[in-house]
């Protein structure tokens, strides 16, 4: 079934719910033995701007056996008039209740969306706890770089897939098929896939606390549960989507995307992407050029990105803009490139992409002093950022955004009046510019601890320190005309309770969507009243979670979780950011022994391009 035109004729944007977009695959229901259905857990816009789910989505589709619909948090108008007329959140191509897939699988990638997805269960017909599903009811499972603290959502989710994905979803769709048609119970399904290696259970575990109500450990419920559960690492990078499904409306990144590297070596001690994709995997420029023509050809789009932690860190990165450049499918097509470093090389990077606007430029120091740079072991002097900054003013960028951190571990007022100064003298550089004097913007984050990373022992400021970081950068720019923007306070603090939190977090997360709690990353929905609420009717405190400091060897929650990267490997780089020690790139230097180098030998060697990683067999 469909939603009845008059559900669609009430809501604005009807297109998020529809389908029929190009490329969509259509199976038919009856033919396949096993459904699935996909969920980017925020609106239709966001969730169709990722890479993730069209790799997915084409993995499970090419089974013949099997069938992936999608779906999204249906914004609040189409949440109020779904529940009016009591009827359900349905697959975009299908059409089906949520309740009738076999699973409904979450790519988690915010901490913020944990409402919504509470609300996709709900609306789809699922029992929101995972405790109270029946035989009938669909498998939850999530994955992605959300995952890796799976506790806060552990009484929601059935199980969760621990690192890369691609390859395993069709498995896990196999075994599940199988042991269905065998008539096998929820139990039995989830201790086989627990057994695949990779997936964690949360029934098939408890949460150990003091008398202090503070966290313990986690400790087995099931013998065969493996502690602690392992990252799965593919050695080869999945065949990449040629033929991605095409939105009818514009999202939040209307663009093609090709991932051109998964995985980061520099070592930034904040990055949690950094840790989660590690080793540092290439593509082929063959593959790389071959995915872009495929966008070019089925897709229309008239920008491509391509995808990287650290673009200019791609061997041979000009070779391959030039070739691209070249080919006769990229005739008005414009090339783009994030995440490159602060260097000349970079600008010549980005002046060699195909139909480029000289309109704006972003640069991430992160922080000021060289001082706080080491102890976050991204090293750019001041320098180099004033030069890339005056020869992008000379060259006729308009534009210049800086990305800079409050709030770091050891960051002193020092530190963040020199975020001020060095706005002002990269604003004063802008006065010789040819032409009209370039606009300068500056962005504020709240530096959030994550999971699995050297600083996770560290607390977040608290929120009246965050205010005053922030006038103090302001104050020090003076009557420049520099725009300057932050992230709300409250949002931080909540960001870090849920990226640090443990499974008592449950009650909370559940309380708030109760009391109405959805797409607090907007701040036209988000309401932190409601959630300070939930927390007070929890008996939980969100500060406890955000703003304590810990030392290497006291329990965290998320530890029974492997990312690869060693516990000690962490631990030493905490130990060097509190003496200001930098640690090099493994990729131009010897191997750090960060603990991957146990499932990937030679990974190190691998990027500078002297083996070739395996493939997984």
């Amino acid at each position: 079934m469909a939603y009845p035109e008059q559900i669609l004729g009430s809501v604005t944007k009807p297109a998020r719910y529809t389908g029929g977009e190009w490329n969509a695959a259509c199976k038919e229901w009856y033919k396949t033995q096993i459904h699935i259905v996909l969920s980017y857990p925020d609106v239709y816009e966001v969730g169709m701007s990722g890479i993730t789910l069209p790799i997915l989505y084409q993995e499970i589709n090419e089974l013949p056996f099997a069938l992936a619909d999608r779906v999204f948090a249906p914004w609040p108008d189409m949440e109020q008039a779904l529940r009016q007329a009591e009827l359900k959140l349905e697959g975009i191509e299908s059409g089906r209740p949520l309740s009738e897939f076999d699973i409904l699988g979450f790519l988690l990638g915010y901490e913020l969306n944990c409402t919504n997805l509470l609300n996709i269960l709900d609306l789809g017909g699922i029992p929101v706890e995972s405790a109270k599903r029946s035989a009938s009811d669909p498998l939850v499972m999530a994955g992605g770089i959300g995952a890796m603290n799976p506790e806060p959502l552990a009484d929601f989710v059935d199980f969760f897939v621990i690192g890369d994905g691609e390859g395993v979803v069709g498995r896990i769709a196999e075994l599940v098929r199988d042991m269905k048609k065998s008539g096998a119970d929820r139990h039995s399904i989830l201790l086989e896939l627990s057994a695949l290696g990779g997936i964690y259970v949360p029934s098939f575990y408890e949460a150990e606390y003091g008398q202090d109500g503070k966290f313990k450990a986690i400790k087995r419920r099931v013998d065969s549960a493996p502690i602690p559960v392992e990252r799965i690492i593919r050695r080869d990078l999945p065949a990449f989507p040629q033929k991605p499904v095409v939105p009818l409306i514009e999202t939040v990144q209307d663009k093609g995307s090709v991932e051109i590297s998964r995985g980061c070596t520099r070592g930034c001690r904040f990055c949690n992407a950094g840790m989660y994709y590690r080793p540092l995997r290439h593509r082929s420029q063959e593959e790389i050029i071959s995915a872009v023509q495929g966008l070019c050809n089925s897709c229309g789009y008239e920008e491509i990105t391509l995808l990287s932690l650290s673009s200019g860190d791609y061997p041979g990165i000009a070779s391959l803009i030039g070739t691209l450049n070249q080919a006769e499918q990229m005739q008005g097509v414009t090339l783009s490139l994030p995440s490159l470093r602060i260097d000349e090389k970079s600008l010549d990077l980005v002046e060699a992409l195909s139909g480029r606007r000289r309109s704006g430029i972003t640069l991430a120091p992160e922080a000021a002093t060289s001082r706080l740079q080491q102890v976050i072991n991204k090293v750019i002097s001041e320098e180099d950022i004033l030069l890339t900054a005056a020869r992008a003013f000379e060259r006729g960028w308009t534009t210049l955004k800086l990305y800079f951190m409050i709030g770091l571990p050891t960051e002193t007022e020092e530190d963040v009046i020199a975020i001020g100064h060095l706005a002002s003298k990269v604003y004063d550089l802008g006065r010789f510019s040819p032409g009209r004097r370039p606009k300068l913007r500056i962005s504020l984050s709240t530096f959030v601890p994550k999971a699995h990373t050297p600083f996770q022992w560290f607390g977040q400021i608290e929120r009246s320190e965050i205010i005053k970081r922030v006038n103090l950068v302001r104050d020090n720019i003076g009557h420049r005309k520099i725009n300057i923007s932050w992230h709300d306070p409250q949002t931080s603090l909540l960001e870090a309770a849920i990226s640090r939190g443990d499974r008592l977090l449950g009650r909370v997360i559940f309380r708030a969507w109760e009391a109405g709690a959805r797409f607090d990353g907007w701040d036209e929905h988000f309401d932190y009243s409601r959630w300070e609420k939930a927390f007070e009717e929890a008996g939980l405190n969100p500060a406890e979670y955000a703003n304590w400091n810990k030392v290497p060897g006291e329990p965290l929650p998320w530890e029974h979780i492997s990312s690869g990267v060693s516990l000690k490997f962490l631990a030493d780089e905490y130990q060097r950011a509190m003496n200001g020690d930098t640690t090099p790139d493994c990729r131009t230097g010897p191997c750090n022994f960060c603990g991957l180098e146990k499932r990937v030998p030679g990974c190190h060697r691998a990027n500078k391009g002297e083996q070739q990683l395996e493939s997984n067999s």
